[in-house]
């Protein structure tokens, strides 16, 4: 008797203890309105992989091209778009040495022109020249035309062109506070550097801009897309960032890489190295990514 009278008390206080169904109720309410509201208030950023052809040394037309590519992907509702490399005059165009520009200087301003006409952040590669030197170099440009970032090419290449690109530096690496987020720039062969990624993933990026120009003999692509991709997703698994990974579409003109085609495939990865998006093999592409 006792025990089955204890058993009832427990009982009685174990119920006392719970939450009223109305309070239960109230609680899932609050959740869901919770939920509700940050879905509705999260900002779904459209990302477009311009993958365009770029002529070595055709630089008004490069310019036509960015422009039309840039309109496009407008009118897609791109916020923020990635072209390839050296887009101005091609990349290992020894006439770059000549021709290559200043930053800010003639090829910037017009490029900060565009951004600013069509309210779109911009990265793109392009040359710089600084003094003597020639730079392999990205730059990342806000809708209202102001450069945010310039970031100079680490891991060049010595023997393909010459004379050689200059080297940037570790003080080039950084990052720009955006309404996007955190963003970082790289040019090409620096992802294949885990120093420098690791220099990267050390300021906690939330995306990473990659301009490239990935090149191989004609029978070689498409096959040689699944290196370009290992190489993107890698990036993006040792950085934590996603990665937007722009490539080229054309032919390389000059030097002891003449003849090598730019295959296009330009990929967009997450920060655990997912793929998202692929664009287009050997041709055109504006590839829009939200993210």
């Amino acid at each position: 008797m006792f025990n089955q009278i204890s058993t009832s008390l427990i009982e009685l206080l174990i119920a006392a203890a719970k939450p009223p169904v109305w309070g239960i109720l109230l609680l899932a309410i609050i959740l869901l309105a919770a939920i509700y509201h940050f879905l509705a208030n999260r900002k779904v950023i459209k990302v477009a992989m311009c993958q365009i052809f770029v002529l070595d040394g055709d630089r008004q037309g490069n310019f036509i091209r960015i422009e039309n590519a840039i309109a496009e992907a407008k009118s897609k509702g791109a916020d923020l778009i990635c072209f390839p490399e050296a887009t101005m005059l091609g990349w290992l165009n020894s006439d770059a040495h000549i021709r290559a520009c200043t930053i800010p200087g003639p090829d910037c301003d017009q490029l900060c022109g565009l951004a600013k006409k069509y309210k779109i952040h911009l990265c793109i590669g392009l040359e710089e020249k600084d003094g003597g030197r020639l730079y392999n170099s990205a730059l990342l440009i806000d809708d209202q035309g102001w450069i945010l970032l310039k970031y100079r090419q680490i891991n060049v290449p010595q023997k393909l062109i010459s004379p050689p690109y200059t080297a940037g530096c570790d003080s080039d690496i950084g990052t720009a506070n955006t309404k996007f987020g955190k963003i970082g720039l790289l040019v090409c062969a620096d992802t294949h550097s885990e120093s420098i990624l690791d220099r990267m993933a050390a300021l906690k990026p939330d995306l990473i801009l990659v301009p490239y120009g990935y090149a191989e003999q004609e029978q070689n692509w498409p096959a040689h897309s699944d290196e370009f991709r290992k190489v993107v997703t890698g990036a993006a698994k040792r950085t934590g960032a996603m990665v937007v990974g722009t490539n080229l579409v054309g032919r390389i003109s000059k030097g002891p890489w003449a003849g090598r085609i730019y295959g296009g495939q330009s990929v967009t990865a997450d920060k655990k190295g997912d793929i998202l998006a692929v664009a287009a093999d050997r041709d055109r592409d504006i590839r829009i990514v939200s993210i």
